[in-house]
């Protein structure tokens, strides 16, 4: 029992959970019309082609979320 874990910023808590929020939305959309594809009756194999580009892009998402890439170099921002 001896060892610790260390404690997280809660900023740094607060950027993973803003990166959650922005990217879960589109995860479950690219997930929801996997399985409508499947369910149309594609064969399973287009599940392996589609699903690693699916969640690709959402931890390259999550990635620029957490990290703050986003929102500096948003032109629009403060």
């Amino acid at each position: 029992m001896g060892t610790s874990l260390p404690i997280e910023d809660s900023d740094e808590s607060g950027d993973r959970i803003r990166a959650a929020k922005a990217v879960i939305p589109f995860l479950f959309l690219g997930l929801f019309f996997l399985g409508l594809i499947l369910a149309w009756g594609l064969q399973p194999l287009w599940g392996f082609a589609i699903l690693p580009p699916i969640l690709f892009i959402s931890v390259l998402a999550w990635i620029g979320f957490k990290s703050g890439f986003i929102t500096e170099h948003n032109e629009h921002g403060e």
